[in-house]
């Protein structure tokens, strides 16, 4: 049996092996790479995660079915885990869902899990703390293998600095001075509950978690962290900026290939 059979197979097995039991709620995790999708949400005229789920979730249960995400992810953003919620009246088992639907998924987009969520869960409402990460390949020579999933950064970092930088942002702050223009939400305070930079190697990782984010606030606490990097700013400063509010006062946005969505918690 080739893999094209392989595929049939398993699709028509599943979708043939559940019931009409009334409307379900479904939470599914993902992992997925983002370098070929423009974010998370559906767009116009660029492909997105949602839609290629959306296409696959189409195929497994036989309707376009409407999905709720945690986040939207930037273009080329990665996620290590996000929930996502649809409302179905399959009664197709959780086990077989996750099976179907990585079959129907390209490798870059794996569902990770499925299980029934509470009429009122909601993916992005419900949740109550998130966790990304930033990573920085540093070395002289680009490493091919981290293409689009590292930030490449050929200078000498001083993760030391750095970290005592990431450690100012802990606590409840206003963090205008690390939102892009563009974002929708008024209230721009957030509360930072862990903030670290680490080194393995040659790879440097910034780890934030906290209640919520603003518009690019962790490309943009990224950039300023190399900033304090590279001497033009300091730990220190950090306050300073948090207070002014000045967006002109923190360092540059990350490119987007070096951020993941880690965690997500409820």
């Amino acid at each position: 049996m080739g893999p094209g059979s392989w595929r049939s197979w398993a699709c028509c097995f599943v979708l043939s092996s559940g019931g009409v039991t009334g409307l379900r709620h479904l939470l599914l995790t993902l992992r997925y790479r983002g370098t070929n999708y423009h974010g998370f949400q559906v767009q116009q005229n660029a492909l997105s995660v949602a839609q290629v789920v959306q296409d696959a979730v189409e195929a497994v249960f036989g309707a376009r079915l409407d999905v709720k995400g945690c986040s939207r992810t930037d273009a080329g953003v990665h996620a290590n885990s996000f929930a996502l919620t649809l409302r179905t009246e399959s009664g197709i088992p959780c086990d077989a869902v996750v099976r179907a639907m990585n079959v129907r998924l390209p490798e870059d987009i794996a569902v990770t899990g499925c299980r029934e969520a509470a009429e009122e869960f909601h993916p992005r409402y419900s949740c109550t703390g998130k966790r990304y990460l930033y990573k920085i390949h540093n070395s002289p020579v680009r490493d091919p293998f981290l293409s689009g999933l590292a930030l490449h950064w050929k200078y000498p970092l001083d993760e030391g600095a750095m970290d005592a930088a990431a450690r100012e942002f802990l606590g409840t702050h206003d963090f205008a001075a690390f939102c892009s223009a563009g974002g929708s939400v008024e209230d721009t305070v957030r509360t930072i509950t862990a903030a670290s930079v680490t080194r393995e190697g040659t790879l440097v990782t910034f780890s934030v978690t906290g209640s919520g984010f603003l518009y690019n606030m962790v490309r943009i606490m990224t950039g300023t962290l190399l900033e304090v990097s590279r001497g033009a700013l300091s730990p220190s400063d950090i306050p300073r900026i948090l207070a002014g509010r000045d967006r002109a006062a923190a360092g540059p946005t990350a490119p987007p290939h070096g951020l993941y969505l880690d965690a997500v918690f409820y």
